[in-house]
């Protein structure tokens, strides 16, 4: 399983520069072409639990990245995002949205100066028109459908129509749907839409080197202002972190300590995703094999079993499970199961951050 995030941003602010300091890329920053890659999500617990369990194989979570290349200015009405790209875009699990606070004459803004706070703004704004478009388009066939509609489709469809409008103006008035409060009820029917304002959202300031210094203090001030329960902010210096990860990792620590760094942008915006996410991550081990799997937080062992196959899910009969530090402190399986750490557990059981888990399941 991966987390699929889309990144996004108005011309000029470093997209596919951040795009190749996540995926490790190469991709033209000089063309607005759409760019697919993918990275290992950082999991050094994984590491851990090899040193105890000796496994064949260990097997690290991905995240998969889509830059769209295009500015996303104007995007409900560019006619160059293909379909095909924008439904990409919608399926996204969350956005990173790249916004330009580096200074270079060389590359001039097209709005003819650096402002960050203007082009965060523009940021939901420019993903409700997405979304009010899309909405536009399914008010017009639900009034086409309410004409010839049968009694028992009528009040699903006039169920639908008013949740459409209610949230269409709160669209209007600026407020991206992310923030809008919506019944269980609600949330799975327009959830099939993938509206882009819905969407957890990063937004990624984009630093220069000389901004460093007060790189941290920077990121304080904005998160002060525009943090929210699904929306974060970081500062990423997107030219020096994609040409680090061109380096091996040696070289690269040493240039981070050099300059005073710590991890690198690509693990601190893979958390910080995470976190919108309300995603954690369990250990599966099985056929000499041990592997992370990111779920979203209040998963069931039954549910958890899904994400590894189908089959598991269809046939799950319990799971054996341990917790890591469980485990660690136990020193191995056979010990865990000596002292009896080890839990049978059944299909509800909520699974845990860090949970190591072996499923049994028949079919």
């Amino acid at each position: 399983m991966s987390v699929d995030i889309g990144i996004i941003g108005l011309a000029q602010s470093g997209k596919t520069t951040i795009f190749n300091a996540l995926t490790h890329g190469i991709a033209d920053t000089l063309h607005s072409a759409p760019n697919l890659g993918a990275t290992k999500i950082p999991e050094p617990r994984l590491n851990t639990l090899a040193d105890i369990l000796q496994p064949k194989r260990v097997v690290q979570a991905e995240v998969q990245y889509i830059d769209i290349g295009a500015s996303v200015k104007g995007m409900a009405k560019d006619l160059s995002l293909s379909g095909e790209l924008l439904n990409k875009l919608s399926q996204v699990d969350a956005l990173i949205y790249v916004v330009r606070a580096f200074a270079d004459e060389r590359i001039p803004h097209f709005e003819g100066s650096v402002d960050v706070e203007r082009d965060i703004a523009a940021a939901d704004m420019e993903l409700a028109f997405s979304d009010l478009a899309i909405m536009e388009r399914r008010l017009q066939r639900l009034e086409a459908s309410l004409k010839g509609a049968k009694p028992a489709e009528r009040q699903g469809f006039l169920r639908e129509q008013a949740l459409l409008n209610r949230i269409y103006a709160e669209l209007e008035k600026e407020k991206p749907l992310r923030e809008v409060e919506l019944t269980p009820e609600e949330a799975k029917t327009i959830v099939g839409y993938q509206f882009l304002s819905a969407k957890p959202l990063l937004l990624a300031v984009n630093i220069g080197e000389e901004q460093l210094p007060r790189a941290a203090a920077l990121e304080a001030e904005l998160r002060q202002r525009h943090a929210s329960p699904k929306r974060d902010l970081i500062t990423i210096c997107g030219k020096l972190e994609s040409e680090l990860c061109q380096l091996d990792d040696s070289e690269a620590e040493v240039f981070r300590a050099d300059l005073g760094l710590g991890e690198s942008g690509a693990d601190r915006i893979v958390k910080r995703s995470f976190q919108l996410l309300g995603l954690i991550s369990f250990f599966s081990i099985a056929s000499g094999e041990i592997r992370a799997w990111p779920i979203a937080r209040g998963t069931s062992a039954v549910k958890a079993a899904g994400k590894i196959h189908s089959d598991m899910e269809r046939g799950f009969i319990r799971a054996e499970v341990i917790g890591y530090e469980d485990l660690i402190n136990c020193g191995s399986l056979a010990e865990a199961r000596k002292k009896g750490r080890l839990r049978l557990e059944g299909k509800n059981y909520i699974v845990q951050d860090g949970d190591v888990i072996t499923f049994l399941f028949n079919v």
